[in-house]
């Protein structure tokens, strides 16, 4: 091989390997750069992000959410004490105090005052001060007694066990006090009900009537049945002796019964030439 073609060839590599390695580097340093500052972007933005959120329209506790969510926590607060037997009446400041709500803003505040205890069902709000407002207001046993006395005798029927224990302190410990003169009743959907247990009203029925009211099966008979049948025994059935329902009068319509309509005949000059295809085809005669 001609010498002057090594040389050439051999300054190639040389060139080859000595350029490209400097490019890299300087494309590597140079994009590690420009890197920099993106990543300084992005954290000033996130503590940006950060300072705007803690104290800007970013922040949760000035949230709706938040908003309901102490007046939630503020309301068990007062049935549970309620509950425990502290009836008394406290401030704002004092529920708050109490509750550990003391990081909420001056606007939240105006909003619990003059919206949210004022209006809330469950809250009962006098002179500025708040308490609890149970469905009953009962203060002892006896409250409790003559609430189910009441309820029986103007047959409003019996009272839940949620609404007691809503209104009455320690009503679990009054209940058990009580005995006897207190029925439970569990409904379907597995709530309790409180009965009055009125002692006067009970009497001994003699056995062999109790047979004879148990062997008539009235399972799968509905009232107009039960009705059919005691009329049939002779027996009139308590609807009779009450107020009758008084039926709505059906006036009657002007014109009497329903007008036929007369319909006109035509071609009655061709009456032995036409024939009558309803039927079919004509027997021929």
């Amino acid at each position: 091989m001609d010498p002057a073609l090594l040389r050439e060839r051999e300054l190639f590599k040389k060139r080859a390997l000595s350029n490209p390695a400097v490019e890299k580097r300087q494309a590597a340093s140079d994009s590690h750069k420009k890197k920099k500052p993106k990543l300084d972007k992005e954290s000033s933005s996130g503590s940006k992000h950060s300072t705007e959120s803690s104290n800007g329209s970013f922040n949760i506790k000035a949230s709706s959410g938040y908003k309901f969510g102490c007046l939630a926590k503020i309301v068990n607060y007062m049935k549970t004490r309620h509950q425990n037997g502290d009836t008394h009446f406290l401030t704002l400041d004092e529920i708050l105090d109490e509750t550990k709500l003391l990081d909420i803003s001056m606007k939240q505040k105006q909003w619990l005052m003059t919206e949210a205890l004022v209006s809330n069902p469950k809250i009962d709000v006098r002179d500025g001060t708040y308490g609890f407002k149970p469905k009953y207001n009962l203060k002892d046993k006896k409250a409790l007694l003559r609430l189910l006395d009441k309820h029986d005798q103007l047959g409003l029927g019996g009272v839940l066990l949620d609404d007691v224990e809503e209104g009455l302190p320690n009503s679990a410990k009054a209940i058990k006090v009580l005995g006897d003169q207190i029925i439970f009743v569990t409904r379907p959907d597995k709530k309790k009900i409180l009965f009055y247990n009125d002692k006067h009203c009970q009497f001994v029925v003699d056995e062999e009537f109790q047979k004879l009211w148990r062997s008539v099966p009235v399972d799968s008979m509905d009232e107009e049945k039960i009705d059919e049948y005691l009329k049939k025994q002779g027996i009139s059935s308590m609807q009779e002796t009450g107020p009758k329902k008084v039926l709505p009068v059906q006036r009657k319509k002007k014109g009497g019964g329903q007008r036929k309509s007369k319909f006109k005949t035509h071609n009655n000059h061709l009456a032995g030439v036409l024939e009558d295809y309803t039927d079919g085809v004509p027997v021929k005669k």
